[in-house]
C-alpha cells in the first residue's frame, strides 16, 4: 500500500466552493483501479489549508493509472484552479503503526 499525501492551500474565499467541488471529484478517484480509500482533512489553524490522503495499492496506480487517465482530466478541471500555490504530492510506505492500548 502507498499513501499519497498532498497539502492543499486553497485561494482565499474559495473554501466552500472547493469543498463542494471535492465532494463531486471524490467519486472520480474512488472509481479508479488500485484506489483503496481517501480522506480530506481541514486544517484547524489555517482556514485555507487542507490535507488530502489517498491510499493506493501501488505507486503506479496513482502515477500512471490515475494521472494518465481521462478521469484525471475531469479531476483536474474540477479542482486544480482552487490551489495557490499548486500542491506538491508525495508518496509514503508504512513503516510502523501504533494504536491506543
Amino acid at each position: 500500500m502507498v499513501l499519497e499525501v498532498a497539502l492543499l492551500d486553497v485561494k482565499a474565499g474559495e473554501a466552500s466552493a472547493f469543498e463542494q467541488a471535492f465532494a463531486r471529484a471524490q467519486q472520480i478517484i474512488a472509481a479508479m483501479p488500485g484506489y483503496i480509500s481517501h480522506q480530506l482533512q481541514k486544517c484547524v489553524e489555517k482556514e485555507r489549508r487542507y490535507l488530502l490522503l489517498v491510499q493506493w495499492e501501488t505507486l503506479e496506480d496513482h502515477t500512471r493509472g490515475f494521472r494518465q487517465s481521462a478521469a484525471y482530466l475531469e479531476w483536474k478541471a474540477l479542482l486544480h484552479h482552487f490551489y495557490d500555490p499548486f500542491p506538491e504530492v508525495e508518496h509514503y510506505e508504512l513503516l510502523l503503526e501504533g494504536n491506543r492500548l
